[in-house]
């Protein structure tokens, strides 16, 4: 059956291979991006009669709003939420200042829980509906020079955890996708921001993020366009997941660290539970 999604950051990347993969699936999509040239060309060739392609920065409520009213509008529904859009500021916590960080949350956390608020009434109203958002393996290890990157997705995965459950009884599903190392322009020249300046301690006994994180840029081992079809399938299933850990290399980053939490959990369990009081 055909679905009609509503995709963010659409120009590049996890975005574009879903929308290829949604569009090759026979679904109708709703691809946005700040940059709708960037989107277009991503999308040559697509088909036109089932793809709208729309201008939109998440970080503008207003903006948002517009944007899913006019999917509405375009196609009569909105069957999948894919919120994409984000980018990576790369840096030793003390090197960056609150302003960046702000901004880091303006995008990757509030410009998901404003797409998800603009969609859920329509889903709501639907009766059913699935938001797919994407987090990363930083979202769940704390990952050295990202403190910035990895604080917004560890807050947008406790977003969608608990909006799952809240939603879930009006027939909407909410999966959070871990991505390891995939082929996007996260750590591109025109996506990652780096600290404006250096602390001597830091860079007297390390090289600098920059220097460090530069070179996997288009040497990542995953491929987009396949996660963008693995992510139909999670859409076409009777029981879609609420986590999906994308690449045997987050599998492999992930799995020890929530192991780690588990044995911390345990390992002075007699010692919590002492905190019990009597009334």
């Amino acid at each position: 059956m055909s679905k009609v999604w509503f995709i963010t950051g659409a120009g590049s990347g996890i975005g574009a291979g879903a929308v290829k993969a949604a569009l090759a699936a026979g679904h109708r999509v709703v691809a946005t991006g700040r940059n709708v040239e960037k989107v277009r060309n991503a999308l040559h060739g697509s088909a036109a009669d089932r793809l709208e392609v729309l201008p939109l920065d998440v970080t503008d409520a207003a903006q948002v709003l517009t944007a899913v009213e006019q999917a509405v509008t375009r196609f009569g529904r909105i069957d999948v939420v894919l919120n994409n859009a984000g980018y990576s500021l790369v840096g030793n916590f003390e090197e960056l200042t609150t302003q960046d960080m702000e901004r880091q949350f303006a995008t990757n956390f509030w410009g998901v829980s404003h797409v998800m608020r603009a969609a859920l009434p329509v889903m709501r109203e639907q009766r059913s509906g699935h938001i797919i958002n994407i987090s990363s393996v930083a979202g769940v290890v704390g990952m050295k020079h990202c403190s910035a990157y990895g604080a917004s997705k560890f807050a947008l995965e406790g977003l969608s955890q608990a909006v799952a459950d809240e939603v879930e009884k009006f027939g909407i599903q909410v999966t959070v996708v871990e991505p390891g190392f995939f082929r996007t322009d996260l750590l591109s020249a025109a996506n990652v921001h780096w600290p404006s300046h250096r602390i001597d301690d830091y860079a007297a006994v390390e090289v600098s993020a920059q220097e460090m994180w530069s070179p996997y840029a288009g040497q990542q081992p995953g491929d987009p366009d396949k996660l963008g079809q693995v992510l139909v399938q999670l859409v076409g299933m009777a029981q879609p997941p609420r986590l999906f850990v994308a690449g045997a290399d987050a599998i492999d980053m992930i799995a020890p660290a929530v192991q780690a939490r588990l044995d911390a959990v345990y390992a002075l369990k007699e010692l919590s539970s002492s905190t019990a009081g009597s009334f």
